[in-house]
């Protein structure tokens, strides 16, 4: 069987998304009989300073947990410099283990970590898989970085050289997919895989009274709105505050915020600032409480910056539409995900200034639960036909072992 070296700074036990997915894929190849290892950092996500073993064996996985800076997320230089630790740790073990029986699989955190990655498989002869999470530096110049636009050109032409080089770039959308042939990319060096949901729930459990932790934080007998994981930079949140501040009146409707990110602290404060009683928040959830948060809200929130439509897909997508809930997506009108709500029917999408239409349509199925459920079924048949975990690892072990069989770097 191949071998195969993933790079990513996140990995088991971490619950950031791209470790949850790295590590779900690289245990099922572990099981299917492949050689895997992962490069990745000494860190977790959420808490830079707890150390973590230098090497370890997880489920037949071997995880090489490199030196690099730990400042964390909270200042863009600081990070940066944890990013460049990490990029020269990480190449010089690329270029220590791999050889022209491995595949080297690149993910793109740290951002770019295809280009060193190409230039790590081409001195050895391996092979490499870009597996594109999100598109940079088109993210950050669309979230307006310091600097970023001034070297973008430079950047671009490196990270398609990278991509050029790989024998495929696996992508999450079709939106990213047009992208690369965009930039340039053929058509012969781009797979569409999506995400998926971590862990697979075989049942779906109703938002009724049986649900632990509606009761655990004070929702029982609430219609709940939730937003499950990063509040990150990419989402905006000032329609989901401006249609909580239309149904404050409302006793009976709750907006829950499920995790952590860059704009939480902003969201909280915003939503202290309007007086807002009907939203709560809470931390992210360990994997096995994950069935049940959930299953918490009737809806789920999904929320996108427009000017990002093609360059991320949300994770949380695929968490809503596993968990058989009805989707309401913020974001633009005419991306990829607002078509796939209005073909499927499982949801609702609204314009980032349509605040009103959202607190309308929060109250009009609020009141009308078994339109709510028929959503909620229709999310889950989606999720049955196009994103099932098993779906996707089969096609990516099938595309692994098809890269092992070709010809050298």
């Amino acid at each position: 069987m191949a071998r195969v070296l993933f790079v990513n700074r996140y990995f088991h036990p971490d619950h950031s998304a791209t470790s949850q997915i790295l590590s779900d894929l690289a245990f099922h190849l572990a099981e299917a009989g492949f050689r895997v290892e992962v490069l990745t950092s000494r860190q977790l996500c959420d808490d830079p300073a707890q150390p973590l073993p230098r090497e370890e064996r997880v489920r037949g996985v071997h995880a090489h947990r490199l030196w690099s800076t730990a400042f964390g997320r909270g200042r863009l230089l600081l990070r940066a410099i944890d990013y460049l630790t990490f990029y020269l740790s990480a190449t010089a073990k690329m270029a220590a283990l791999a050889d022209s029986d491995t595949i080297v699989v690149a993910e793109t955190d740290p951002p770019l970590m295809s280009v060193p990655a190409a230039l790590a498989a081409r001195f050895r002869r391996a092979k490499l898989v870009n597996w594109t999470q999100d598109l940079f530096p088109e993210i950050a110049e669309s979230l307006g970085v310091a600097g970023v636009a001034l070297v973008s050109p430079v950047l671009r032409r490196v990270r398609n050289m990278s991509m050029q080089w790989a024998s495929t770039n696996v992508v999450l959308g079709e939106g990213m997919a047009a992208r690369l042939r965009a930039e340039g990319i053929g058509e012969d060096k781009i797979a569409l895989i999506p995400n998926w949901f971590l862990p697979e729930p075989e049942s779906v459990e109703p938002p009724g009274a049986g649900n632990p932790l509606r009761k655990e934080w004070g929702l029982e007998g609430k219609f709940v709105v939730g937003y499950s994981g990063n509040l990150g930079r990419a989402h905006d949140f000032a329609a989901v505050l401006a249609a909580a501040t239309r149904l404050r009146a409302r006793p009976d409707i709750a907006f829950l915020f499920i995790g952590d990110g860059a704009q939480r602290p902003w969201v909280e404060e915003r939503g202290q600032a309007l007086g807002l009683h009907n939203i709560l928040f809470q931390p992210y959830q360990p994997l096995e409480r994950l069935r049940h948060s959930l299953s918490v809200p009737h809806l789920h929130i999904v929320s996108l910056k427009p000017e990002l439509e093609g360059l991320v897909v949300p994770s949380k997508l695929y968490a809503a539409l596993a968990a058989g809930r009805g989707v309401l997506f913020v974001g633009s009108l005419g991306g990829e995900i607002a078509n796939l709500i209005r073909e499927s029917g499982c949801g609702r999408a609204f314009a980032p200034s349509a605040d009103g239409e959202l607190a309308a349509a929060v109250s009009d199925l609020a009141g009308d639960r078994e339109k709510t459920a028929d959503m909620g079924a229709r999310a889950r048949a989606l999720w049955d036909s196009r994103f099932r975990r098993s779906r996707a690892l089969a096609r990516w072990q099938d595309l692994l072992t098809r890269v092992s069989r070709e010809g050298g770097a």
